[in-house]
């Protein structure tokens, strides 16, 4: 059976939405039901990483100590193992049932000690079908919602049940059905791309979703945009007197287009064709040698949570200056109100030259985001709760009158 998934799992972005969307094709496998006894504990490994160059953010963190800050922010904490502070749904009797557009189906989601479980009921009360999987990794700060991965052997697998935050309610994860139970969704690793730090890929074929268990970093770590730091901190202790800039990558020293590829690994689409295997881009290497991203035309709809990178393309602000991702974004700080964007808008526009001024006087100094970047409905990411189809409000990148 395939199953043909209708929205794309990624981006940074949704690190700070905090859904995984799965845009892939792939063949689902059928697993038995495993019985709480059957199922082995979560790992906890993954964060030491072993790939070519790369020392982990602890050892970052224990030169650049200014910058822990960064563990707080939706792109670090876009993916984590299950604990009682990282699953958000609720557990207790009551809040922990979805139920679905089919009467005879429910999940029900369970807590027991620090493990997490989905279990599918379908037929009777007395002869229910069931069954259960445990949550092994959290996918999403929850800024916007989560979405959560079972192991199946050294295969991982989307659960058919996510949260929105905005709801406070446990939803279908977006792509599947929420008429049937399914736990087919394999999770292939350029969706893992934008969740992590580095998953070491034990498959060459695109949509392949096996990983070695034992070697992976969660959350997108320093080293995701800044590169392999095992030589800069060979040639730091060798000089310590020294501010090296050796052996790194700084994005603020690269040029325009190679910051804005950092970026765009994620936030510019999914992809219409991968050059190379997931984890293998370098910061300040150019992006196409990579991956082939979508060129959407000028008259082309591009939805708010699919191409961020295309829409601020689209902007009269950033093709008339040499704005970048991070004149407006501090990735290394939790950025949360629009307002405090609106004090980058105000180094190049007078509140006075807005047409809205003379009504809106003080909000045209305190609120240029929510006018001129508004929150809209992506139609790329639809989930099911109880029948009925919710859409999440994202951030328009594409910066104008509207």
């Amino acid at each position: 059976m395939a199953v043909k998934c209708h929205v794309t799992l990624h981006h940074h972005l949704a690190a700070a939405i905090g859904i995984i969307l799965c845009a892939c094709t792939a063949t689902a496998q059928s697993f038995p039901s495993r019985s709480l006894q059957d199922l082995p504990r979560p790992s906890s490994t993954g964060h030491s990483p072993t790939h070519n160059g790369y020392i982990g953010d602890a050892r970052c963190l224990d030169c650049h100590k200014e910058k822990d800050s960064y563990l707080r922010t939706a792109h670090h904490l876009t993916s984590r193992l299950p604990t009682r502070e990282s699953v958000l749904g609720h557990f207790s009797a009551g809040q922990n049932v979805l139920r679905t557009s089919n009467p005879d189906l429910t999940y029900r989601m369970d807590a027991a000690s620090e493990e997490f479980y989905e279990t599918a009921l379908q037929g009777s009360p007395d002869d229910p079908v069931i069954r259960r999987e445990r949550i092994d990794l959290v996918i999403g700060s929850g800024r916007k919602g989560q979405t959560y991965l079972f192991w199946a052997g050294n295969r991982l697998y989307e659960l058919p049940v996510s949260y929105w935050t905005e709801l406070d309610h446990w939803v279908s994860s977006p792509g599947y059905r929420d008429d049937v139970a399914e736990f087919s969704r394999p999770v292939p690793g350029r969706c893992l791309e934008c969740h992590a730090g580095y998953f070491d890929i034990q498959s060459a074929a695109p949509a392949a979703n096996a990983y070695n268990k034992s070697n992976f970093v969660l959350g997108i770590s320093c080293e995701r945009c800044h590169g392999p730091g095992q030589e800069h901190a060979r040639k730091h202790h060798e000089q310590p007197q020294k501010l090296l800039q050796e052996a790194i990558a700084n994005p603020a020293k690269l040029v325009r287009k190679r910051q804005i590829d950092i970026c765009a690994v994620c936030h510019g689409g999914i992809g219409a064709m991968p050059l190379t295997p997931a984890f293998s881009y370098l910061p300040g290497a150019q992006l196409e040698d990579y991956i082939v991203l979508d060129r959407p035309g000028p008259d082309a709809a591009i939805d708010v949570h699919g191409n961020q990178v295309a829409l601020l393309e689209r902007s009269r602000c950033f093709q008339s200056s040499q704005m970048t991702c991070s004149t407006c974004h501090d990735v290394h700080t939790a950025q949360r109100e629009a307002a405090g964007f609106a004090q980058h808008c105000l180094v190049c526009h007078k509140p006075e030259s807005c047409g809205m001024h003379a009504k809106l006087e003080a909000k045209t100094k305190d609120d240029c985001i929510d006018c001129h970047m508004p929150l809209q409905p992506s139609k790329a990411i639809v989930s099911d709760v109880s029948g009925r189809k919710v859409r999440p409000l994202v951030r328009s990148h594409w910066i104008r009158i509207y």
